[in-house]
């Protein structure tokens, strides 16, 4: 016998979501979401997954002939990229900004690479003078780095580090999974070697599929990685001459190999998720990626201008803030989990909160995707503004709202 509870039809409540991730996904990517079902070689989802690649060479700003995705969440595509370009005993450097860092830090560790790390205090950027020191220093085989890292809302300039790699022959890795579309990004002009984003932040999709772009260099490395499962090879396959790649699932040259010509069995596509990242890709592209870029600084600068507006103090170098996401001191003597949680269940907006040092100092509010948008930011500020004062706060009263809209005009 079923309970009433068992046989309930799922209906989440109505959430704006203004933290760090994940965001309100556009309801034209929910649609395209429900689109039925095709068989994974059949012409049209062929045409699909080729129409894809295309759009995300131009959501990368990539010639790359290998963009694709990887089916999983963002991490997924770090796992799938580190996985697949570090043997076990290769030096991987990461220079490590807040908690992503310690992430492509920990994944390259359980490849087996030997891991170097420099660190910044949270809040903070590299220079490329200190990137290019460890460099020298270390002789990585590999840089990964993070672009923007929503841990402490940074975001690291990327554009000397593809040049400093190419000189001194080291592979350029970036994870821009909270930064992409909301922040320049030109892969090939940054000449970076591989890039993984994940679709839950500016593209203003949901989580669950990881696009990824590699260089020419990127790809013939993997290549020399290349093993066949010997369920689908055939005499025609010959191994790679590097050590093989130890995970199936995220070995990106077999996957290449599914999105490339051959259409080599590897995994059964995740049609919804492909339908899903295809019109994520669309929806930039028909808006422009640079005016998507220019979006979310508009309103991310409101939305900042707004908080300072309320007398609240921001964390971090605002010279090198993401525009997508702002850190805001949380006031002394102010209940944090309070005003959260009043925010939650009275106004249906959420915001986030912080890990690792910035654990119970700062909020964490963002304006990405498809609530990169007026409405969203006002009604934010308008309700951070009440509950703050509901709680007992002396700050100014009334101006975010009011301040944010003078930025508009």
């Amino acid at each position: 016998m079923f309970s009433n509870t068992q046989i309930q039809t799922l209906n989440p409540p109505q959430r704006l979501l203004m933290g760090p991730g994940p965001i309100n996904a556009d309801p034209r990517v929910l649609r395209a979401m429900s689109a039925q079902l095709i068989g994974q070689y059949d012409p049209v989802m062929t045409g699909f997954m080729n129409e894809t690649m295309a759009r995300y060479r131009e959501i990368f700003k990539t010639q790359n002939e290998w963009t694709m995705l990887v089916d999983g969440t963002s991490r997924a595509g770090i796992e799938a990229v580190l996985c697949s370009i570090l043997r076990p005993g290769d030096k991987v450097l990461v220079p490590i900004m807040g908690r992503f860092g310690h992430l492509l830090a920990e994944i390259a560790e359980r490849v087996g690479a030997k891991v170097h790390t420099i660190e910044v205090p949270w809040g903070e950027v590299f220079t490329p003078e200190q990137i290019e020191k460890a460099i020298v220093d270390v002789k990585p085989h590999v840089l990964a780095m993070v672009q923007g890292d929503t841990s402490t809302t940074m975001n690291q300039p990327l554009e000397h580090i593809g040049d400093i790699c190419q000189k001194h022959d080291v592979l350029f890795y970036c994870d821009a999974t909270a930064s992409i579309v909301g922040n320049d990004l030109p892969a090939d002009e940054w000449r970076l070697d591989a890039l993984s984003v994940g679709l839950q932040k500016c593209l203003g999709g949901p989580s669950g599929s990881a696009p990824l772009t590699l260089s020419d260099k990127c790809a013939d490395w993997i290549q020399k990685r290349k093993k066949v499962e010997a369920g689908i090879r055939t005499a025609e396959h010959t191994d790679g001459t590097e050590p093989f790649v130890r995970s199936n699932y995220f070995d990106l040259g077999m996957i290449m190999n599914y999105w490339g010509e051959e259409r080599l069995n590897h995994h059964t596509e995740a049609t919804s998720m492909l339908y899903c990242a295809s019109e994520c890709a669309r929806i930039v592209i028909e808006e422009g990626v640079d005016n998507c870029v220019a979006r979310h600084k508009l309103h991310g600068d409101a939305m900042l201008t707004g908080i300072q507006a309320l007398g609240l103090n921001v964390f971090g170098d605002l010279n090198h803030k993401m525009n997508n996401v702002v850190g805001v001191y949380i006031p002394e003597g102010i209940n944090a989990d309070h005003v959260r949680g009043q925010m939650l269940t009275d106004f249906g907006i959420e915001i986030g909160t912080s890990f690792g040092p910035l654990h119970g100092k700062i909020w964490r509010i963002g304006t990405m995707g498809y609530n990169a948008r007026k409405d969203a930011v006002l009604q934010t500020l308008a309700s951070l503004d009440a509950c703050l004062h509901a709680n007992g706060y002396k700050g100014p009263k009334g101006e975010a709202a009011i301040a944010a809209l003078a930025h508009y005009k």
